[in-house]
């Protein structure tokens, strides 16, 4: 599942491309989505503007004319794809190379615009979402109501992450990937902060220092900077709107690493693995502790 950098590289791409746009028609082949889609209202679109597009956790929302907001999560398999005037065709979002037959069978909404240029939303396995609301009410949306704060916000500092986990018996793992205690980070990135600030993701929050707190902070806001500007991370070949791939994964210490010798100089042990909270977990035992 994307997380905050990828859904930000997104975000970005789609804002060079369809902001100001006139939606002349949607074509809907398949709203069976996570939710189906109301038709109704992706229908009252038509003739409005993309005026704004913002990112929450992992959540993409699409500023409308006349007070109206899109919200879309990408799921696992969602994408966005873009045709221009040429009908040439721009990956916006991940997993799989541009396949002009395969992709077209998953194309699940089409959004033409009134110079012709279309915003395509493709998802194989429909575990993605389109939702509407008022523009003054998103906030107040399900999904987005009860998220944490950005992580690259000054709301997610140390005052707020030791009042956060007091009291707590979790694991340092899990809280970080809990979005109600900040949003956007997935698994990739959390191992990513604790390999970094050297502490094991088994550890319990109650055992963690105010030093280590403050290194979590930190890395989090480096890892997620640097992530963006490399185009995220391409589990499976992550291509932004101007053909540039993801690279951050070449950058991984921990993530996908098992069996690997450590990447600290200093350090020859072996990258080992664990489950914590269903998700594979990947750490040095020597290094983090």
């Amino acid at each position: 599942m994307p997380e905050l950098p990828e859904v930000e590289v997104v975000k970005q791409s789609l804002e060079r491309k369809i902001l100001n746009l006139r939606i002349k028609k949607i074509k809907i082949n398949d709203g069976k989505l996570r939710y189906i889609v109301d038709k109704n209202e992706l229908f009252n679109l038509v003739g409005k503007k993309f005026k704004k597009i913002e990112r929450r956790s992992k959540y993409l929302i699409f500023h409308l004319e006349k007070h109206i907001t899109m919200i879309a999560h990408l799921g696992m398999t969602g994408k966005f794809f873009f045709i221009d005037k040429k009908n040439k065709k721009f990956k916006t979002s991940f997993y799989y190379d541009l396949n002009l037959e395969k992709d077209k069978k998953h194309d699940r909404i089409i959004f033409i615009f009134q110079n012709d240029e279309k915003l395509i939303y493709n998802d194989i396995r429909k575990f993605g979402f389109v939702k509407f609301c008022r523009a003054v009410d998103y906030y107040k949306n399900r999904h987005i109501r009860d998220l944490g704060p950005e992580p690259l916000s000054k709301d997610w500092d140390q005052r707020y992450f030791k009042r956060y986990i007091f009291g707590r018996n979790r694991t340092i793992k899990s809280i970080l990937m809990d979005q109600k205690f900040v949003s956007g980070l997935g698994n990739i990135y959390a191992n990513e902060i604790l390999f970094l600030s050297k502490i094991k993701p088994t550890r319990k929050v109650k055992k963690i220092k105010e030093f280590e707190i403050k290194k979590v902070i930190n890395y989090t806001k480096k890892i997620l900077k640097s992530s963006i500007k490399y185009g995220g991370s391409s589990i499976k070949d992550f291509s932004s709107d101007n053909g540039k791939k993801g690279i951050f994964q070449q950058y991984f210490k921990a993530y996908g690493r098992e069996g690997k010798t450590c990447s600290n100089i200093d350090c020859n042990s072996i990258i080992k693995r664990t489950i914590i909270s269903n998700r594979a977990t990947f750490f040095c035992n020597k290094c983090q502790k």
